[in-house]
Order: C-alpha cells, then sequence, then structure tokens
C-alpha cells in the first residue's frame, strides 16, 4: 500500500521534472492507499496527425501512474519497479482539453505488482483502459 505520508503530490510531481511526465504535462493530483490520480493536456504534444489524442500518449499516462504507484508500494533503498507488460483499449477519441487517469493497484506482490489505469475526458467519458504489469526488483 501507498503511505500517503511519505509520497506527498508535491515529492511525487517533483520525480517527473526533466522526464516524459513533464515534456507531456503530466500532473499527479491525488494520491491515495492503493490509487493515483493524473491529469494530461490534449494538445501539440499528445496528439496524433489527424488531431487526436494518440493511443502513446495515453499509455504513458497508464505507464506513468502505474509505475509511480507500484514504486510507492516498495521499500526504496531495497527494491524498484519497472514495467514488463503493457496494454491499451482506446475506447474514443479527444480533440481538446484534459484527459484524467486513475490508476489502481489490482495486485501488489512480492516479485509483481499490476496496476489497471482508466482514462477519462472532461465529460468523465472513458477514453481508455489500461493494465500494466510491472516486475518488482531487488536493488
Amino acid at each position: 500500500m501507498i503511505n500517503t505520508e511519505i509520497y506527498t503530490l508535491e515529492r511525487i510531481n517533483k520525480w517527473g521534472e526533466n522526464t516524459m511526465m513533464e515534456h507531456l504535462g503530466i500532473i499527479v493530483t491525488e494520491i491515495g492507499p492503493d490509487f493515483i490520480v493524473a491529469t494530461m493536456p490534449v494538445d501539440h504534444r499528445t496528439v496524433q496527425p489527424a488531431r487526436l489524442l494518440h493511443g502513446g500518449a495515453s499509455a504513458v499516462l497508464s505507464e506513468t501512474l502505474g509505475s509511480i504507484g507500484a514504486n510507492c508500494c516498495v521499500d526504496n533503498e531495497k527494491q524498484y519497479c519497472v514495467g514488463l507488460e503493457i496494454n491499451a483499449n482506446h475506447i474514443r477519441g479527444v480533440k481538446s482539453g484534459n484527459v484524467t487517469g486513475r490508476a489502481e493497484a489490482i495486485h501488489i506482490g512480492r516479485r509483481t505488482q499490476v496496476w489497471e489505469t482508466k482514462i477519462y475526458d472532461e465529460q468523465k467519458k472513458l477514453v481508455c483502459t489500461s493494465r500494466l504489469t510491472l516486475s518488482v526488483i531487488d536493488k
């Protein structure tokens, strides 16, 4: 489970400095014991040539959320988590505004974790659903 006293929004968003998270404008907005929420703009950084939210950007948001959540569930001095597999189902297109992703832990084990992310548009319509499997690695 995520210790929200240690892993604050400020600390988590600082991790994103000088990373793809910052480049795409991903901002973590909420964190709980088994979930994490972030927003991402739909703009020139995140759309494909048809001007719709790029599926790869949705996958980045999903992997970012799952990876942060997973790494907040292990002792960072002894272990870290990395993605093994991600799948994403793109449900509807988005042309502008922001999307919000909410990742929830499905399985937090000693050697693997599984996180499910659902991404919604500003009208709360489902845009993408994704599942990320991560490996827990000893340092």
